[in-house]
């Protein structure tokens, strides 16, 4: 483990290699699963607020549940809020490309410049973890491994790409480029000592 501003950084997210791989997957992590996307509280606030902006970008059922249950939901075994689920496990603001490929409502209305908020930061750091205990200050970042993403693991092998690296703007979006800075500096470290 590493530590850089009171925030544990599991190796994996340094030493193993990662670049998501749409065309192999078709995005499945926004239909597998058994939870929606952990949101933080701020966050919760903000998908209620972008609702109505998003919905044109989102199937007539997602619609239809944003409409009747929100675009939230808790789950007690999370002990947090996540985005809604539909009953078969996809998320609410799923939507398809001509392909097949999952996309994200939200990120479609923001990269149309329709809201300023991209999507939630689990979402973008996937598949990179977050944990925290307010209470004690704790905080750590886990790679979370998915056999879905095994084409992910495959293509940043092939291409050499670190974890780390295939999230970057999600980490400096997270925690700041000096954050980003420094775990690269650490990485870069590690590697040329082993």
């Amino acid at each position: 483990m590493i530590l850089i501003d009171e925030i544990l950084i599991s190796d994996e997210i340094i030493n193993e290699y990662f670049v998501c791989n749409l065309s192999a997957c078709k995005g499945a992590c926004c239909w597998e699963g058994d939870w929606g996307a952990p949101l933080q509280e701020e966050e919760v606030a903000i998908l209620n607020d972008i609702m109505d902006v998003v919905k044109p970008y989102l199937p007539e059922r997602s619609q239809e549940l944003l409409e009747v249950s929100g675009p939230t939901a808790y789950y007690e075994e999370l002990e947090k809020d996540g985005t809604n689920l539909h009953q078969d496990g996809s998320c609410v603001f799923l939507a398809y490309d001509q392909l097949g490929i999952a996309k994200c409502g939200i990120e479609q209305a923001y990269r149309d410049g329709k809201i300023n908020f991209r999507k939630p930061i689990s979402c973008h750091l996937y598949p990179i973890r977050v944990s925290k205990n307010e209470d004690i200050g704790f905080e750590a970042m886990n790679y979370d491994r998915w056999e879905i993403c095994s084409a992910a693991c495959d293509l940043g092998e092939k291409e050499k790409v670190p974890l780390y690296q295939f999230a970057r703007e999600a980490i400096e979006r997270a925690y700041g480029k000096d954050f980003y800075e420094e775990l690269e500096s650490v990485a870069k470290h590690i590697k040329e000592e082993n």
